[in-house]
């Protein structure tokens, strides 16, 4: 969708959006009694979530002045997030109406910032439009195409600035939507790496790709143990933004799970919903994602993203449960199911991160464990970290995403969860509190370097269409990633 500012003059003719809060209706500043009176003929009270359809002819028109009415609830209890919620319904009914062009009329609550208003809906204009019709015969194509953020005089540098942003993050996530919506047999490890080359051309960050010798050079055994399986090789993706050369030594890490397709290996996932397994590289695109926004941005920070891509599949090659198996760290894992792969993976992603790229903070993002889903739904990524300063960070981040987050605990008793007689570690702690026992096996690899290990395993996929996310690949943690990436700067 076309996205773009205009200065707003009273004579606005055209189709219009309108955001107007519960407890400012009374007192809106409507742009014309008539349409102050029709709202009122429909009863239209402002509440969230409340939309409303006008359609009037104007004197000298030649065809009806439509607008769409977004009610945004109190304003007291507004939030960038309910606006997104209330702009998604409105986008959605202009396009039901096969409204082709819209206005939206300059926000006028100081309780959000005009900056961060245009921002967010710009997010919410290329979000909503999103569709994954690659392998459609016929697509279907929405009727709204533009957007008009109109502002007043004083608002003019804050809007342009707010929508450049929301742009950016908005065609970031739907970059990682893409890449989570591809099938499996498309996106394999080698195609993953492809598309992080494109982003980084596209973008403007330095990507290095490295195949199976260069792996093994390095001592990923746990790695690679995963991806033996499995005819489409691994491919190890690092991915640098250094936007603070005069600060080389602080380095933010930031390192997705890549499992391009997740059988569970011998283990094997019971055939319902195995389909959907091809999003097990939701944390892979969130980084992806993220770091295209972060350098398209210029953000004056040194970021490394690694992405360890490989495929959990079955074959007489494959690792077996009960197999003790090694790792870059040089510490011992005896595998108790081969469908916990996808914290192997991480271990070696998270130790190279830093001892070899020397990160300073480091965040790992994966769609970990079913029991996130159990514990927090599709709402809500589960937390773990070792350092609550910088957990406060990704509170702020949360705050400007939308993207919801909760911090479980991490205390000792979970960590004797994980011990084996036989290996300094085993790669299940039990069910019970399965979502931090797999979170901290990943910490064993962290050393003392500050970390936070982000759990989308419900949040990185929705079943249908919500607002302005659609079903399939959510792209969640662009955001969260880049607006916590800001937080440092």
């Amino acid at each position: 969708m076309d996205v773009r500012a205009l200065k707003y003059t009273d004579d606005l003719r055209g189709d219009v959006l309108l955001f107007v809060a519960e407890d400012q209706v009374e007192n809106y500043n409507w742009p014309t009694p008539l349409m102050k009176s029709l709202s009122e003929a429909q009863g239209f009270g402002g509440k969230f979530g409340e939309t409303a359809y006008l359609a009037y002819l104007e004197d000298g028109a030649e065809k009806p002045r439509q607008v769409i009415l977004s009610g945004l609830g109190k304003s007291a209890e507004l939030s960038l997030e309910k606006l997104r919620r209330a702009c998604g319904k409105a986008l959605n009914e202009a396009d039901k109406r096969k409204i082709q062009t819209l206005s939206m009329l300059p926000w006028s609550l100081d309780v959000l910032a005009a900056a961060a208003v245009a921002r967010a809906v710009a997010e919410v204009a290329l979000l909503v439009g999103y569709r994954f019709d690659r392998y459609l015969a016929e697509k279907k194509e929405r009727s709204l195409t533009s957007l008009q953020v109109c502002y007043e005089e004083e608002q003019e540098v804050d809007v342009i600035r707010g929508l450049k942003l929301g742009q950016t993050l908005g065609q970031a996530t739907n970059m990682a939507r893409n890449l989570v919506n591809e099938p499996a047999n498309y996106m394999t490890p080698e195609q993953l790496a492809k598309e992080a080359i494109e982003a980084g051309e596209q973008y403007g960050f330095a990507v290095e790709v490295l195949e199976e010798e260069a792996i093994l050079e390095l001592g990923m055994e746990a790695y690679l143990e995963v991806g033996k399986a499995s005819a489409n090789r691994p491919r190890l993706i690092i991915m640098r933004h250094l936007g603070n050369p005069s600060e080389p030594q602080e380095i933010l890490g930031l390192v997705g799970k890549g499992i391009t397709f997740d059988s569970g290996g011998l283990s094997i996932k019971p055939a319902q919903g195995m389909g959907a397994m091809k999003s097990d590289m939701g944390g892979a695109a969130a980084v992806i994602g993220a770091m295209s926004a972060i350098a398209a941005e210029g953000l004056k920070l040194n970021v490394v993203a690694v992405v360890a891509a490989c495929e959990n599949l079955i074959s007489g090659t494959g690792y077996r449960p009960g197999d003790i198996i090694g790792s870059m760290s040089g510490k011992t894992i005896q595998i108790e199911s081969t469908d916990a792969e996808g914290r192997l993976t991480l271990a070696d992603a998270v130790y190279y991160m830093v001892t070899k790229e020397k990160a300073t903070k480091v965040v790992d993002v994966a769609t970990l464990t079913g029991a996130a889903i159990i514990a927090l739904g599709n709402t809500t990524t589960a937390v773990l970290t070792n350092n609550q300063e910088l957990y406060a960070n990704l509170e702020l981040a949360s705050e400007s995403s939308g993207e919801r987050i909760w911090q479980l605990p991490s205390f000792p008793e979970y960590r004797e969860q994980n011990k084996t007689p036989y290996a300094d570690l085993k790669n299940t702690g039990g069910r019970e509190a399965g979502t931090i026992t797999a979170g901290l096996f990943i910490e064993a690899f962290v050393e003392e370097t500050p970390w936070l290990h982000l759990d989308i395993a419900g949040t990185a996929f929705s079943a249908k269409n919500q607002d302005y996310l659609a079903e399939g690949g959510t792209g969640v943690g662009v955001r969260l990633l880049y607006h916590f990436a800001e937080s440092l700067v």
